[in-house]
């Protein structure tokens, strides 16, 4: 896709509307027989880890989402830590099922969605100076689902 999110972040763009785009691109998967969600995505990596790895961090969103809600945990104390948390999770994200793993990012997805979607615009303005990325997780389901469709077609 090659979008700018962090453009579309100044420019107030309509995240619940790239969210669903990316999580309808996710529910497409489904189509997929077993052995495509097998399939490596780069060395360490199958369709399966990686879409683990979706459901991980759009849960992780969802759960800081809902603490800086309902008690005010600041959205900066989700920091970074991608490459650690991937190295750390890879061994438990390779023994999910791959069809389970597909299942669990779409019910993530569509649950971070919902919430994204239910924020008053008071929210929205006080999320997005915080930590615009986690509105707009498009961004991260982008980069993995392109890096899968990828790999299926080499």
């Amino acid at each position: 896709m090659g979008t700018d999110y962090s453009e579309l972040s100044r420019q107030r763009a309509d995240y619940n509307a790239l969210n669903r785009q990316q999580t309808e691109r996710l529910k497409s998967l489904r189509r997929l027989s077993d052995a495509d969600l097998a399939r490596p995505v780069g060395e360490h990596w199958t369709v399966g880890v990686a879409l683990a790895h979706l459901a991980y961090f759009d849960k992780r969103a969802l759960g800081a989402l809902e603490a800086w809600r309902r008690h005010g945990v600041r959205l900066e104390l989700w920091v970074d830590a991608e490459a650690a948390v991937n190295d750390i999770r890879l061994p438990i994200w390779r023994e999910v099922p791959p069809r389970a793993a597909l299942e669990d990012a779409i019910r993530a997805a569509e649950a971070l969605d919902a919430l994204l979607a239910s924020l008053t615009p008071e929210e929205v303005e006080a999320v997005r100076a915080e930590r615009w990325a986690v509105l707009f997780r498009c961004r991260h389901r982008d980069a993995h689902l392109t890096e899968i469709e990828q790999a299926l077609a080499a």
